[in-house]
């Protein structure tokens, strides 16, 4: 395979994963996504992010999650974030510190 067509696969399956994550499965929340997986949608727009400026394109947090989540942070929020308890919390913050570590 050429490496055109390996950057059009995968630029295609991130796309798939964004729609799942972002249209499919509203349902799924972030913290438990961290909680279990390691990562989340906040990690994939970051990563966005740092992709962006590492060409040279400049990109804040707020832009590279506006970009991934094709809204707000503060929309997302509003239309899909649940409250998480205690114990959701607490994993997060070693998920967290294990997975993305201290800078964040």
């Amino acid at each position: 395979m050429d490496d055109q067509t390996r950057i059009e696969l995968e630029a295609a399956a991130f796309r798939r994963l964004r729609q799942h994550l972002m249209q499919d499965r509203t349902d799924v929340q972030n913290i438990d996504m961290m909680n279990l997986a390691g990562f989340c949608r906040n990690c994939l727009s970051r990563w966005y992010q740092e992709a962006a400026n590492e060409r040279g394109i400049e990109m804040s947090k707020d832009e590279g999650r506006e970009a991934f989540y094709g809204m707000t942070m503060d929309d997302w929020k509003a239309n899909y974030q649940t409250d998480a308890g205690a114990d959701k919390q607490d994993a997060f913050k070693k998920a967290f510190a294990e997975n993305v570590g201290p800078k964040g």
